[in-house]
C-alpha cells in the first residue's frame, strides 16, 4: 500500500518524466496564477495583521504584447501609514511576508528571485549598499592579503555579492555554513585562480 503511494506521489510531481529530465528542467513561472494567488494572499495578510497599508502588484519587464506569461518578475510594492514597521530591523517583517508568499505560492527556490516584495525602495537600496560593501571587501583583501567574512545572509544577499566580484581580479567568492548561519567569504586568489579566471575570458 504504501509502495503505491510513492510511485503516485511520484508520478504526480514528475508527471511521467524521467529522473534526469525532471532535475534538468528550468521552473517556470506561471505569472497569471501567480499573480492571482498573491493578490488573496496579501489581501488576507494585511487585513488580519491590520496594517495600514496600500500596495499594488506589477510585473517588471513584460514582453511587450504580453504573448509569454512567463516574461517578468512580479513585484509587490507597499505604501502608506505602515510603512516604518515593515522596514524596522532590516525590513524583518517585509522579508518575513516574503518568505511566507513563496511557501504559499508553493514556489521552486530557483524561482523566489522572480517575486519580490517592496517598500520605501527597500530593495533598490539594499541593491547598491550590497555592491557597494562587497567591492570595498574585495579591495581590502587585496591589499592586505586576509579573507573577509560577511555576517550570515540570505541565499539572494550571497548570490548578489557572488555575481557582482565574479571575474574581479585578485579576489574569489565562496559561501561557508549551513542553514541560516550561512555566510560568504572573500578570499584572495591563488595564482591558479587568476590563472584560470584569465583562462575563462
Amino acid at each position: 500500500m504504501n509502495e503505491e503511494r510513492g510511485a503516485s506521489k511520484k508520478r504526480f510531481q514528475g508527471k511521467g518524466r524521467p529522473a534526469r529530465d525532471r532535475v534538468q528542467a528550468e521552473p517556470r513561472l506561471d505569472r497569471e496564477r501567480a499573480v492571482a494567488e498573491l493578490k488573496r494572499f496579501i489581501d488576507l495578510a494585511v487585513r488580519e495583521m491590520g496594517l495600514a497599508l496600500e500596495w499594488d502588484i506589477s510585473a517588471a519587464g513584460q514582453p511587450q504584447g504580453g504573448e509569454n506569461s512567463e516574461g517578468g518578475d512580479i513585484v509587490v510594492t507597499f505604501r502608506g501609514a505602515d510603512e516604518e514597521l515593515l522596514l524596522e530591523r532590516n525590513a524583518e517583517l517585509l522579508l518575513a511576508l516574503e518568505h511566507i508568499a513563496h511557501r504559499w505560492l508553493r514556489l521552486d527556490p530557483r524561482l523566489h528571485d522572480r517575486v519580490r516584495l517592496d517598500c520605501g525602495n527597500y530593495r533598490a537600496d539594499r541593491l547598491a549598499e550590497l555592491k557597494l560593501s562587497a567591492r570595498v571587501a574585495a579591495q581590502r583583501v587585496r591589499e592586505t592579503g586576509q579573507p573577509h567574512r560577511f555576517n550570515p545572509m540570505s541565499s539572494r544577499e550571497r548570490r548578489i555579492i557572488h555575481l557582482e566580484l565574479n571575474g574581479a581580479p585578485g579576489v574569489r567568492t565562496m559561501s561557508e555554513g549551513m542553514g541560516d548561519r550561512r555566510q560568504l567569504v572573500i578570499y584572495p586568489a591563488t595564482g591558479r585562480d587568476d590563472n584560470n579566471a584569465r583562462n575563462r575570458r
